[in-house]
């Protein structure tokens, strides 16, 4: 089936939507940005205090960005699935088949077929993720190095751990703690508040460190070039050219992929692991039992009744 001027249209349209976003923070943060001189390495700037009763609530550049990426993803994902209905068939819809069956696999593989329905979440982890520590490639400040951004996306797991692990009843989930002997139970408690912060340090100091060392080695370069090239570095730092986007494809892009996969992973593997299965199926036996039994009961009085 070959594409309409309509289905060209709409294509264009997306592909504005997708790149708007991301120009409209770049056109922020040069608008916003102070000039520096140097190394100066910080933390999202602060665009709004508003009061709040515990403390106040701060609209940063990291919140800015966040919404813009999802934006550019969810502009993305139009993108790559229009066509998908009308037969059209493009590598940009393979790509959306090929995303989706790997993301099925990976749910099968960690988490087994009762988390199927978990595919669109853990799709969603991994590209904001990414994409997230990606945009500091167009001049954004990544979300990802904010420690909030990645602490709330732990809390978010934390609750869906705690979820999964109280199907198996309450009782199951309290007597968890004092296992395997009570002893234990005050390092057991320790260990699953611990567990969001470990995951969300794990993420954001792994993203902020390549950026810092990357700005380190940037500025090394250029007091290098100096040195050596003399004024010539002036106009043209010699040795700032090159060397800083290979540092940017290994911080930037491979080490922003490794951190969104591992993110996505022990999510997968802290859900299904904290899950009990057995006792979530024994449970619904249980359940189902006292319902056929209730409604046999029901049964009988009405019979009788007649």
């Amino acid at each position: 089936m070959k594409k309409t001027l309509r289905f060209k249209i709409v294509d264009v349209l997306l592909i504005i939507m997708m790149i708007l976003p991301l120009l409209a923070g770049i056109a922020l943060r040069v608008m916003t940005k102070p000039a520096e001189e140097g190394i100066t390495i910080t933390g999202a700037m602060v665009f709004k205090s508003i009061p709040a009763p515990l403390q106040p609530l701060l609209i940063s550049e990291a919140n800015v960005n966040s919404w813009l990426v999802m934006l550019t993803i969810t502009a993305l994902v139009f993108y790559m699935t229009h066509g998908i209905r009308a037969g059209v068939k493009c590598r940009r819809t393979l790509a959306a088949e090929w995303i989706v069956e790997k993301t099925d696999g990976l749910i099968a593989q960690n988490m087994g077929p009762f988390f199927r329905e978990f595919s669109p979440f853990i799709a969603a982890i991994l590209g904001l993720s990414a994409f997230s520590s990606l945009s500091s490639l167009v001049g954004l400040f990544p979300p990802t190095s904010d420690f909030s951004t990645i602490f709330g996306w732990g809390l978010l797991v934390f609750g869906l751990i705690t979820y999964y692990k109280l199907k198996g009843g309450a009782w199951n989930y309290v007597k968890g703690y004092f296992e395997p002997i009570p002893f234990f139970a005050p390092l057991n408690v320790i260990g699953e508040i611990a567990m969001p912060v470990s995951m969300s340090f794990r993420h954001y100091g792994n993203i902020l460190s390549g950026s810092v060392i990357s700005a380190l080695v940037a500025s090394a370069l250029g007091g290098l070039s100096r040195s050596v090239f003399g004024s010539l570095a002036e106009t043209f730092p010699v040795l700032q050219v090159g060397i800083p986007a290979v540092l940017s494809v290994y911080f930037d892009v491979f080490s922003g992929c490794l951190q969104a996969f591992i993110f996505s992973m022990l999510t997968m593997l802290n859900i299904s692991g904290g899950f009990p299965e057995e006792l979530y199926l024994k449970r619904q036996e249980k359940k189902l039992a006292r319902r056929a039994k209730r409604a046999g009961g029901e049964e009988n009085k009405a019979k009788t009744a007649a």
